[in-house]
Formats: C-alpha cells, sequence, structure tokens
C-alpha cells in the first residue's frame, strides 16, 4: 500500500514539474512565467519529497525514521523559502520597470 501511494505521489510531483516546465516556456510576460514557477514548483517538490518520505519509511526503524523526518523539514523549508523568494523576484523585477504583456492591437483594428 505504501508503494502505490509513493509511485502515484512522485508520478504527480513528475506531472506538476513538467506542465511548470510547460507553463515557464509558454507564458508570455515575467510575472506569468514565475507564477507558474513558484505555484509549480513548490507543490512538486511538496508531492515527490513526500512520496520519497514515504518510501524511506518501507523498512520501518528507528535511523529511517530519522531520515524521513528530515525529508519532511526540507519540504516545510520549501514551503516556506519558496514564495518568499518568489515574491523577492517579482518585487526586483516590478522595481526595475518590467512591465506585464498586454494583447496589442493590430495597426488594421485602430480607429483613429
Amino acid at each position: 500500500m505504501i508503494d502505490m501511494l509513493t509511485i502515484i505521489l512522485i508520478l504527480t510531483g513528475y506531472f506538476f514539474f513538467f506542465a511548470t516546465t510547460i507553463g515557464v516556456l509558454r507564458f508570455p510576460d515575467f510575472y506569468a512565467r514565475m507564477h507558474a514557477a513558484g505555484k509549480g514548483d513548490i507543490l512538486a517538490s511538496l508531492l515527490m519529497l513526500t512520496g520519497l518520505a514515504l518510501y524511506n519509511l518501507h523498512h520501518f526503524s528507528v535511523n529511517q525514521l530519522l531520515v524521513s523526518l528530515k525529508i519532511m523539514l526540507i519540504v516545510m523549508f520549501i514551503f516556506l523559502a519558496s514564495p518568499t523568494a518568489t515574491h523577492a523576484i517579482l518585487d526586483a523585477g516590478y522595481e526595475s520597470g518590467v512591465h506585464p504583456w498586454t494583447k496589442e492591437k493590430k495597426t488594421e483594428d485602430k480607429r483613429e
């Protein structure tokens, strides 16, 4: 049962990493790309590391429990640090004058 849950968590994490990569490549501007990177990265890391911590408990011992607890501490650090770093990067982009993407009108559509 733990093996199936581990496989599901890790594959779901891989899916979100893949979706994050597609979002970073496809979104039109800096802000949308940072949104995709910030949200997808934290969710994928959370799922994959939780799956790894569960897999590590397959043969239960005190040492394995301590390693799983350390992995969960890494998850908590990522959960706290990633949004903060994303916000700092977005704030730096805003302060340096990066403008959001807007759909430009074609020259035929302009009526003056």
